[in-house]
This record gives C-alpha cells, sequence and structure tokens, in this order.
C-alpha cells in the first residue's frame, strides 16, 4: 500500500527526491517518514513528518540536507536530498504509523512499509 520511487544514481553533491505514494486508504491520519538500510548495515532511520504536517524530525546525520513534506490531497509524501554524498547510498523505505514518536527512531512497529527505492551517491 506504500510504494518509494525516485531513486537513481547522482554524483556527490547531486540532489534527489523520492516520493511514496499510498495506495488503497487515505494516510492523512498517519504520521509518514524514511528509513534507509546500506548494503552491510542496519537499517537507519531518516525523518518522520506528523500527521499535521506540523512536526517533523529528522536524524542528525541527514539534518540541514534532507527535508520531508507530505502533500495528503495526493497521499504522497517526498523527502528532497541536497548535498548527497557516498555514505547516504542505501535503499530508501518509506513507512506509515498511526503514531508520532520515538517508535519511528528504531522504526518499531510500523504499521505500513513500503518498498524500497534505491540511492547510489558516487564519489
Amino acid at each position: 500500500q506504500l510504494q518509494a520511487f525516485g531513486g537513481g544514481l547522482v554524483q556527490a553533491g547531486g540532489s534527489l527526491r523520492l516520493s511514496c505514494a499510498a495506495f488503497g486508504r487515505t494516510f492523512s491520519n498517519y504520521a509518514m517518514g524514511w528509513f534507509r538500510q546500506a548494503p552491510g548495515k542496519e537499517r537507519e532511520f531518516v525523518g518522520v513528518m506528523s500527521r499535521n504536517g506540523v512536526s517533523t524530525w529528522t536524524a542528525d546525520s541527514v539534518k540541514g540536507r534532507f527535508t520531508i513534506s507530505r502533500d495528503d490531497a495526493k497521499n504522497t509524501v517526498y523527502l528532497q536530498m541536497n548535498n548527497l554524498k557516498p555514505e547516504d547510498t542505501a535503499v530508501y523505505y518509506c513507512a506509515a504509523d498511526s503514531d508520532y514518536g520515538s517508535d519511528w527512531y528504531f522504526g518499531r512497529g510500523m504499521d505500513y512499509w513500503g518498498k524500497g527505492t534505491q540511492v547510489t551517491v558516487s564519489s
């Protein structure tokens, strides 16, 4: 019910915008966010936006470079990634949950997960 897309290959310093479209139900009442997993590493929290769009929480590793936004009319959440670095290379996943809290940091108990999209940043 969630599908992420927009990944690709980009040079360091470049930008990409990922989209996560929700199908089958309205996600305006859900917090929506992003995780990533690099090869050989554990899944990492990237950021989340509250269901009303008022609050946003992003990981320190991407703060100032990545921005989350949402368009509830399109049932879509976005991840704008600027000044990309090779260490940002990973499969990016979107998720949705009825709660907006610390469980997002650990990726625990998410109500919905989307299929990932690969982001590769070359040096």
